[in-house]
């Protein structure tokens, strides 16, 4: 007979989902059993879920590697207090707390409540999202909230509540593209930053708007390849093409959309050759896009953060929509706008209270009858409420000044990389009175903060995530937190009641946060109510807005019955009168323009290896390996010029600061262009050189394009991945 004793117990499973970008790719991760048949190891394996319609059993390099960083060696496993010597030191839950509690009181007690900021993450869950900005109003009744989405798709989503009434990244399922004929990417590099969604893309004829080759790029039927900072009036030329050249859906114009007269009159005056003057795209590409669009059965338009990360990235948008209006797409099946949102819970992050301007469900904080709503399911007075604050780079840049916060409370933000300056914004955070951060590895930002609260991370917990296309997901838990951490929803608790809140106000139960979410964005735009943890756990796939279907009368139970909603804007839009709008907008040049002293433009993004500020991935060997420090991708006349050599060292410099990176060659870039990914730490800093100048709209910064100059390093340069001073280091023993 075999011997069972030492047959180690079959691994735990789960269906979940992947912890990095707005795909939300399907996984099946199982825990690795430990020794003799033990309680599993703090470990896991990952498969694609074949099932999943988004990713189709396909991941990327992230997605594989996921589990790799559950086991990190550096992972926060108790909390940290910053001693008088200026060290962080280990200390208990309770003594960390009240540290954070007794400094808040007394700095609302002397400055007023918005002398406490908190800045959120659009990776958390959207039970976290939805009970931090209820801590923030209600437990500290400050105004100062943002979060890192509004450096995401903010200026997509002004855009988008102009254009059609309502924000959805995508307002139709991703699978929707697969049976399109064309599809124009503007700004996106999906091959990259979402390899899973170029599933759907392969039958498609790509026409992509990039000042890079990139790999999404060399896959496209055509690639348009503008300066930096001019897509606005690209998407003016396309626009005043398909007029003058007879391809306006003028029926589905009259039908459905105001306004068209008013943008018209705009774009008439940019012609092709005035728009290939001010962009360098040649006049042939511009018609030959049009031509691809106009021809097409099933089209979409979709933007990504190329065209949105500008100062005047709202208007940009709003374009290519006004481009999509004139053919017809929106609300047509087959055919659409979209943004590609690039954070895990970017969409339902700012849905439920992360965004100064607004409360769960999509309602806007200045709506009378949206606090009334939000306040009785929260037990308080509307009046209690506080007004919209400062967006997210308004809040940081206030930080520690005299009308600004004099505390942060950060919750999965590593602002210190991820922020545009970001020289300024680390002397922000370093003059604050009190500076606290939530996070499960020793982030830049954490190595900055005042106190260190070790949470749980993605596969530790449960809650919902809502994707790129609006489908409500469950995050399921496979492993126990190690020991000394807590979630973030324990916290939020213990600091509440700590500064005399009700306790029962703050559920530590992510199901219990998600009940009241429903009933918090019943009504609203984004209206979960319909949608419940026994409905995702049965297999329902539910896109909001799902409303509650009232029970009829006799009924037993309430009934739960509404569909949700995939495709939006089929039959009316979301304006009072169901009628979409053309925006009236004009090109304007870039905030700051190249000269003498800085003669390049500087355009950021993202890598295959490497996710957002990388705090999470430089962890990871597999990935560190594929992209280990910051490079510069510059053309090689460019390079030669500035006396550059492939492999070597350059110093970037902008008007704000200087990043130190490896040079590489690459033949198909501009050469009045050099690229940077934003992943990496100290002197490696891509954000040391970004303009922080701010869209008027949408608050969104132009990462997208600065002036810069190169110079070659000669002698033996810092790493590329140098950290801040050792002063600011987590101690070893906070550490396993």
């Amino acid at each position: 007979m075999r011997d069972t004793e030492h047959v180690p117990a079959p691994p735990r499973q789960v269906a979940t989902h992947c912890p990095y970008c707005a795909l939300q790719c399907g996984t099946r991760l199982s825990a690795v059993p430990g020794p003799a048949g033990g309680p599993p190891a703090h470990a896991a394996t990952v498969e694609p879920d074949p099932d999943f319609p988004v990713n189709r059993g396909g991941l990327c390099q992230k997605g594989w590697t996921a589990p790799a960083l559950l086991g990190t060696p550096d992972r926060l496993r108790t909390p940290l207090v910053r001693d008088a010597s200026g060290t962080l030191r280990p200390t208990g839950w309770d003594t960390a707390l009240d540290t954070v509690a007794a400094s808040l009181a007394r700095l609302r007690a002397e400055h007023g409540p918005d002398a406490v900021g908190v800045f959120g993450g659009g990776g958390l869950t959207n039970e976290k999202a939805y009970l931090l900005g209820k801590f923030a109003r209600v437990a500290l009744g400050t105004s100062q909230i943002d979060y890192n989405g509004r450096f995401c798709m903010s200026s997509a989503a002004a855009a988008g509540n102009a254009a059609f009434g309502l924000d959805r990244g995508l307002p139709f399922p991703v699978t929707d593209l697969g049976s399109a004929d064309t599809v124009l990417l503007a700004g996106a590099n999906p091959a990259e930053t979402m390899p899973p969604l170029m599933r759907h893309l392969t039958a498609a004829r790509l026409i992509v708007i990039d000042p890079r080759r990139t790999p999404t790029a060399e896959r496209a039927a055509l690639h348009l390849q503008p300066r930096p900072g001019t897509d606005l009036a690209l998407a003016l030329g396309l626009f005043h093409i398909l007029v003058v050249e007879g391809h306006t859906d003028r029926a589905y114009v009259d039908r459905r959309t105001d306004g068209f007269d008013a943008a018209w009159k705009r774009a008439a005056s940019w012609w092709p050759e005035r728009v290939e003057k001010v962009t360098g795209v040649p006049v042939s590409d511009q018609r030959e896009a049009v031509r691809l669009l106009a021809a097409a059965p099933r089209a979409y338009v979709l933007t990504g953060r190329g065209a949105e990360q500008h100062s005047k990235g709202t208007d940009t948008v709003a374009a290519f929509i006004n481009v999509a209006l004139a053919l017809g797409l929106p609300g047509r099946e087959g055919s659409g706008y979209g943004c590609l949102t690039g954070q895990g819970n970017g969409q339902g992050g700012r849905e439920h209270g992360q965004k100064a301007d607004q409360l769960p469900g999509y309602r806007m904080i200045t709506d009378p009858a949206a606090r009334a709503h939000v306040a009785r399911v929260w037990g308080i007075d509307p009046a209690a409420l506080p007004g919209p604050g400062r967006s997210a780079y308004e809040l940081l840049d206030a930080l520690g000044t005299e009308t600004g916060p004099r505390a942060l409370l950060v919750f999965g933000a590593n602002p210190v990389v991820s922020a545009p300056r970001s020289a300024r914004v680390a002397a922000r955070l370093a003059s604050l009175d009190l500076l606290v951060v939530a996070d499960f590895v020793p982030s830049e930002t954490a190595r900055m903060a005042d106190v260190v609260l070790p949470v749980t991370q993605w596969a530790e917990e449960e809650g919902t995530m809502t994707n790129l296309e609006g489908r409500v997901l469950r995050r399921r838990r496979l492993l126990d937190p190690p020991p000394g951490t807590r979630s973030d929803l324990d916290v939020l608790r213990s600091l509440a009641t700590r500064l005399g809140d009700l306790p029962e106000r703050y559920p530590t139960e992510p199901r219990a946060v998600f009940e009241e979410l429903r009933k918090a964005s019943a009504g609203g735009p984004a209206d979960y109510s319909g949608i419940s943890y026994e409905r995702l756990d049965a297999g329902e796939a539910l896109h909001w807005p799902c409303p509650r279907t009232p029970a009829p009368a006799d009924a037993d139970a309430d009934a739960e019955e509404h569909p949700g909603t995939p495709r939006l804007f089929l039959e009316r839009f979301a304006h009072p009168d169901g009628r979409a709008r053309f925006a009236d907008v004009e090109h304007r040049p870039p905030a700051e323009e190249t000269h003498a002293e800085h003669p390049l433009y500087a355009t950021t993004g993202r890598v295959l290896a490497q996710y957002q500020s990388g705090a999470q991935t430089r962890r990871v060997p597999q990935l560190t390996a594929a992209a280990p420090e910051t490079h510069v991708e510059v053309h090689p006349d460019t390079a030669a010029r500035a006396g550059l050599t492939d492999g070597g060292h350059a110093r970037v410099t902008s008007a704000r600061g200087s990043t130190l990176a490896r040079v590489r060659l690459d033949p198909t870039l501009r050469t009045d262009t050099v690229f940077l990914p934003f992943h990496f730490p100290g002197e490696g800093r891509a954000n040391l050189l970004t303009n922080d100048a701010l869209d008027p709209r949408s608050r969104m910064p132009e990462f997208k394009v600065c002036a810069v100059r190169l110079t070659p390093v000669t002698t033996d340069p810092l790493p590329a991945g140098a950290v801040l001073p050792d002063t600011a280091a987590i101690p070893e023993g906070a550490r396993s």
